[in-house]
């Protein structure tokens, strides 16, 4: 009976794609922490990775926020759109080609005003062949590509 009752949950949730749907922001699998604790208004004051601390976070969209100051963190809240990477900070080529990978905080560039992340760095180097190309792809799969 209850091998039943978990097969029907499941057959739901596959059928719904709710339950296995991908978070909008990327925390990896055993954290809710974003950007991997990177502060996300440090890419652009900084121009560097920077790592956040505890005591300085902000919840947004699910996910924990680090910061380094309190000062980087008022930033934020004022308006995180404008600091947190594009596609949640998933790798903005794989998003571009369809589906999410992770994105690794210290593989970064900042295009138009926005931070994006990338795999690894080999990865950056075919992203950065097409970064506007890329880009607009991207921005067509997102955000259905979660629910993949």
């Amino acid at each position: 009976m209850v091998r039943k009752i978990i097969a029907l949950l499941v057959a739901v949730a596959t059928v719904t794609g709710f339950a296995f749907a991908k978070d909008p922001i990327n925390t990896g699998r055993f954290s809710d922490v974003a950007v991997g604790g990177y502060d996300a208004v440090a890419y652009f004051t900084e121009e560097t990775p920077t790592k956040g601390k505890k005591e300085f976070f902000y919840k947004y969209k699910g996910a924990t926020w680090r910061f380094a100051s309190a000062e980087n963190r008022a930033t934020f809240i004022a308006d995180p759109a404008a600091y947190a990477p594009q596609y949640g900070g998933y790798c903005a080529w794989a998003v571009s080609q369809g589906y999410t990978a992770p994105g690794d905080p210290t593989v970064w560039k900042i295009v138009d005003d926005k931070l994006y992340l990338n795999y690894n760095k080999q990865v950056q180097q075919d992203w950065i062949k097409d970064i506007p190309g890329f880009i607009e792809l991207a921005d067509e799969n997102w955000p259905t590509v979660l629910e993949q």
